[in-house]
């Protein structure tokens, strides 16, 4: 009788079976013109890494690129203004293990990197990034380990781009706020001014 829970690789091999070829062969091991391309157009990637305390997975953003490439090995990312939690960059300093995931609006390709990662703050990577005499405190760079496309299906599935604005009714965050602090913060007046606070504290 099976187990509940699958607890060896080969029973999970004999489970799924083998990947396509396509799944293997569409791996590189450093930037090539076209995964290039993709990534210098994606504006938001997710990124996940692991440190003693566990893991975490993290949006990032930007008004252009979200990543520049030093060269065909290395990607640079700032780290531009935001709650100061710094999950991100503990767990780089502590481990260095990261993963990415590309992404481009209205493409329902996924792009990921798989590397390992420093906190630097070269004032020559920084100001790779001036923006108006705006700077990043710090660049995360990036040792690509491998890059390769995600199948589409999650994001066809989901309708990520085709279903339009499904955020009717969801909870703000002014109200989770207020939840988790038993009311003494949060609440209407946090989401009324939040619009306003980060128009101000943006970069």
């Amino acid at each position: 009788m099976m187990s509940e829970y699958i607890n060896d690789i080969s029973e999970l091999e004999a489970l799924y079976g083998a990947p396509g070829a396509a799944a293997i062969r569409k791996v590189a091991y450093e930037m090539t013109p076209l995964y290039s391309k993709w990534v210098r157009r994606s504006r938001f990637c997710v990124i996940s890494t692991v440190g003693p305390d566990g893991t975490d997975g993290s949006p990032r953003g930007d008004d252009g690129p979200v990543m520049i490439e030093l060269d065909k090995h290395t990607l640079l990312m700032p780290d531009w203004r935001g709650n100061n939690r710094m999950d991100t960059l503990r767990n780089i300093v502590a481990d260095g293990r990261i993963s990415l995931m590309f992404m481009v609006a209205g493409s329902n390709a996924v792009v990921r990197v798989n590397g390992l990662a420093k906190v630097s703050v070269a004032p020559d990577l920084c100001e790779r990034f001036d923006d108006k005499g705006r700077l990043p405190r710090s660049v995360i760079v990036i040792k690509i380990g491998e890059i390769y496309t995600q199948c589409a299906r999650a994001p066809m599935r989901a309708g990520l781009w085709s279903e339009g604005d499904q955020s009717e009714g969801l909870p703000t965050v002014g109200e989770i706020l207020a939840e988790q602090t038993q009311g003494e913060e949060g609440g209407a007046a946090y989401d009324d001014g939040w619009a306003e606070r980060a128009k101000k504290t943006m970069w």
